[in-house]
């Protein structure tokens, strides 16, 4: 396991923050219990950040036709929808709602190459929210394999989520399993998959980036 590049500064600076308050703690709180209390909150918080950063080391679930998660999380949706902001037709809709206890780094789910991006300002809904695909922060991106398969993926902030990173350029490879963002603190990914595509996974599942296989090409 490592850590993300986009988490060592904020690593850095609740360090110093923590380090700051215990020592404020240590000269003003004279009982020693409560001292123990709040050290012991100021560790759960460094440790909790740090391990939101976290990028473990994982064998990719290779396969052509495999459409793998971009995101560690549960499905909370898996329904036909209108996608209109590229498509415009109905497509399946898989959504992964990432905790904030999960990893927070999101994956290419399959070979082929970026043919749109968008970011979208917004509002930090809930991100379990229905409306939060279309209100909240968010970012698009579709990706076509060389069959002329392709899915769009989308990245949204939640009530934590603060900045969406994606480093997915028109133009550029996708490789299945390699990185394409992150997302700070809580959030959600939707998976707009053709209609011919089989659903691989229900409603409640956990999912693990470049482990789980969300559906199939046809």
């Amino acid at each position: 396991m490592t850590l993300h590049k986009e988490g060592l500064k904020i690593i850095l600076i609740t360090f110093l923050i923590l380090a700051v308050l215990s020592l404020l703690v240590s000269r003003f709180i004279g009982l020693q219990y409560l001292r123990y209390f709040f050290y012991a909150g100021f560790s759960i918080e460094f440790l909790w950040t740090v391990s939101f950063f976290r990028v473990p080391k994982r064998k990719v679930n290779s396969g052509n036709n495999n459409i793998l998660s971009s995101a560690d999380g549960e499905v909370v949706v898996i329904e036909e929808t209108f996608e209109k902001e590229f498509y415009n037709e109905k497509r399946i809709q898989v959504s992964v709602f990432m905790s904030p206890f999960n990893v927070h780094v999101n994956l290419y789910p399959f070979n082929g190459e970026v043919v749109y991006t968008k970011y979208h300002p917004g509002k930090f809904l809930f991100a379990k929210n229905p409306k939060s695909s279309e209100l909240n922060e968010r970012n698009s991106l579709v990706v076509q394999n060389d069959k002329g398969q392709s899915v769009l993926i989308r990245q949204i902030a939640g009530v934590m989520a603060r900045r969406i990173i994606s480093y997915a350029k028109i133009g550029d490879t996708a490789k299945q399993g390699g990185e394409f963002g992150i997302i700070r603190f809580g959030s959600r990914v939707d998976f707009f998959l053709p209609l011919d595509a089989e659903v691989k996974v229900k409603i409640g599942d956990k999912v693990k980036a470049q482990r789980t296989v969300i559906g199939e090409f046809k």
